[in-house]
């Protein structure tokens, strides 16, 4: 077995999520997938997966292993894509490409940018992950991530998009019903919707800039309703039965239209940055390239008019 084709069993290994489903998905034996990675770990020195019964998992020498077989597999098909086309060439990118984001965030902007790309370009295609966790990029096959958090250290690449404000919001027949909060404090006194049906309490994050020095505090509230989508409790709220949380881009079209009003503004914590996430190899893959080359713009231009509009 070469090493190429051992790059190619061990990235099936990582996506399957175990040895026995690569080896099953590839049509080779369980042996020669074990085979594959001592082949990898041998040249490399380090070892790449951590195996035992139960569970497998990536090493950190593992993680930075797959990201660039991920990267070589990806340049090499590419080039045998542009040798199928010729010398010419074709302008439209083939392949595949995988990215996750936050599921309201997904849905509302970027899967229409997602769908849009694909238009122009019939030859490609894409997996769409919209889910409210952190994706391990690595791990679970994906190729970009779109991030509403500050970033850790990490070796992956970020191009931030923007901002998005979290804000604290009601239905006008709310408030007249029951008054404004008028500090974080008072939300104890109201019927809060809370966006995680595990927890009996939620801490809600402010910061109190009627101080002579900004400082950061929390409000632990019991939520009148405990749901397990921030979409559910900008609906509830809208129907008046509560206050709810929300980011900017959520509510944006519902504040213009006075259907929510922006309460305790002077409380607002901190904007969260927007960031596109990827893997510094894999840019060299057209497809990828290409994609995020399409997409960074768009989604910085809504971001931008989100921000101007609250302004």
């Amino acid at each position: 077995m070469d090493r190429l084709e051992a790059m190619t069993v061990f990235v099936a290994v990582v996506d399957k999520g175990s040895l026995v489903a690569a080896a099953r998905a590839l049509g080779r034996s369980p042996a020669t997938v074990t085979r594959a990675i001592a082949l990898l770990e041998q040249r490399s020195g380090e070892r790449l997966l951590h195996r035992s019964a139960r569970r497998m998992r990536l090493t950190d020498s593992g993680e930075r292993h797959v990201a660039v077989y991920r990267a070589v597999l990806a340049e090499l098909a590419d080039m045998d894509e542009a040798d199928g086309r010729g010398a010419s060439g074709a302008a439209g990118l083939d392949g595949s490409f995988a990215i996750t984001a936050p599921e309201l965030f997904g849905r509302l902007k970027v899967l229409p940018v997602v769908e849009d790309f694909l238009a122009e370009h019939p030859g490609a295609r894409a997996r769409v992950l919209l889910l409210n966790r952190l994706v391990n990029l690595v791990e679970e096959g994906v190729d970009i991530a779109v991030r509403l958090a500050p970033l850790p250290d990490s070796s992956a690449v970020a191009i931030q998009l923007g901002e998005v404000r979290s804000l604290i919001c009601a239905a006008p027949a709310y408030l007249a019903r029951h008054g404004a909060p008028l500090t974080p404090a008072e939300l104890r006194q109201h019927a809060c919707l809370g966006e995680d049906e595990a927890r009996e309490r939620e801490f809600w994050r402010f910061i109190d800039r009627t101080a002579a020095r900004p400082r950061a505090l929390s409000v632990s509230v019991q939520p009148r309703i405990a749901l397990n989508a921030a979409a559910c409790a900008i609906d509830s709220a809208m129907r008046g039965h509560g206050i709810c949380r929300a980011r900017s881009y959520q509510v944006i079209e519902h504040l213009a239209a006075g259907r929510l009003v922006h309460v305790l503004s002077a409380f607002e914590p901190e904007p969260v940055p927007v960031n596109l996430l990827f893997h510094r190899v894999p840019r060299r893959n057209r497809l990828l390239r290409g994609f995020i080359d399409y997409a960074t713009p768009r989604l910085r231009a809504q971001l931008g008019a989100i921000a101007a509009a609250m302004a």
